[in-house]
């Protein structure tokens, strides 16, 4: 909760101030009680009142001005809205490495499915595109609302080759520098999500590429999967079982040169959650709803209740 105008939020001294003229005014009517001998008759003429009815028309007025103070500061709440116009590139990495199984039933099924999750996430009026890469950029859909299509350029990767992430990066932003300007003559905004387990084996230099993301206003969220001790075979000279670790350290610099955000992911669950997230996250937007009305109302309706309950139960003779 925020609000425009917080200096109106003074007002509220206003409820302590009610409290102490509240308390004197009680003790100025004690002080100047007048003695009657029949006290108990008075008291049964009268009639018993419960305690409660003499404070709840103060409780009442206080609630008021509270809540007329709070709407004189125009509270405002902050909600996510799907946004009108936005494009993200899905950058993929199907190197020969995504072939280990440390992540059930592999790091490319894994990645697959959770890239599912995560269009499935987006409204329709995200533009999404997609580079898949392993010893060169070999897949590449430029933004579309047509998802449909990015799913199936998806599942036709197959884990093979080398990792070149520059290349694929600069492929993304590249596509996104070509994507058409709104009519106020501004670029959408923009986001490239990469996928990678591997350091970069081949191409230029993805920090780099990531230096001129960020300059353009277009960050890079970052996931490395996979676990340190995954294995994957040999498929020329040497031992038959190839290291594959994942390289968490330059996903982390993509992303901070970008501007975006590293995660790591060692299970399938874990990354589906990772792009659950990023999904909700880019496929909408914060915005501010001004709720003056509401505490203007409810301000309104404590007010007219401490004036019927003072009408109804303030204290007389007959």
């Amino acid at each position: 909760m925020s609000f425009a105008a917080p200096m109106f939020l003074l007002t509220l001294l206003l409820i302590p101030a009610g409290l102490a003229a509240q308390v004197a005014s009680r003790r100025r009517a004690r002080r100047y009680a007048v003695r009657f001998t029949g006290v108990a008759s008075l008291k049964a003429a009268a009639g018993g009142t419960p305690p409660w009815r003499r404070y709840l028309p103060i409780a009442l007025l206080l609630a008021a001005i509270a809540a007329l103070a709070l709407a004189l500061a125009r509270p405002q709440k902050t909600i996510a809205v799907p946004v009108e116009r936005a494009s993200i590139m899905l950058v993929t990495d199907h190197s020969r490495s995504m072939m280990a199984t440390d992540v059930k039933p592999s790091r490319l099924d894994a990645a697959k499915r959770a890239a599912h999750t995560f269009l499935g996430q987006l409204p329709r009026p995200v533009r999404i595109g997609i580079t898949t890469f392993s010893d060169v950029p070999d897949q590449t859909q430029a933004p579309t609302t047509d998802h449909a299509l990015v799913r199936r350029m998806l599942d036709a990767q197959l884990a093979d080759g080398g990792t070149a992430t520059g290349d694929a990066l600069q492929v993304a932003v590249d596509l996104l520098q070509r994507e058409p300007r709104g009519n106020d003559g501004k670029r959408p905004p923009s986001a490239i999500l990469l996928l990678s387990d591997g350091a970069t084996t081949v191409g230029r230099d993805p920090i780099e590429v990531a230096h001129q993301a960020g300059q353009l206003k277009i960050p890079i969220y970052t996931i490395a999967l996979g676990t340190r001790d995954a294995t994957v075979p040999n498929p020329g000279f040497g031992p038959p079982l190839l290291s594959v670790p994942p390289d968490p350290l330059t996903m982390r610099r993509i992303s901070t040169a970008s501007g975006g955000r590293a995660f790591t992911a060692q299970d399938d669950q874990q990354l589906s959650t990772i792009y659950q997230t990023l999904g909700s996250q880019l496929g909408s937007r914060k915005q501010h709803r001004e709720v003056t009305a509401s505490f203007a109302i409810g301000g309104l309706v404590l007010l007219l209740g401490a004036a019927a309950a003072s009408a109804r139960w303030a204290g007389r003779l007959p």
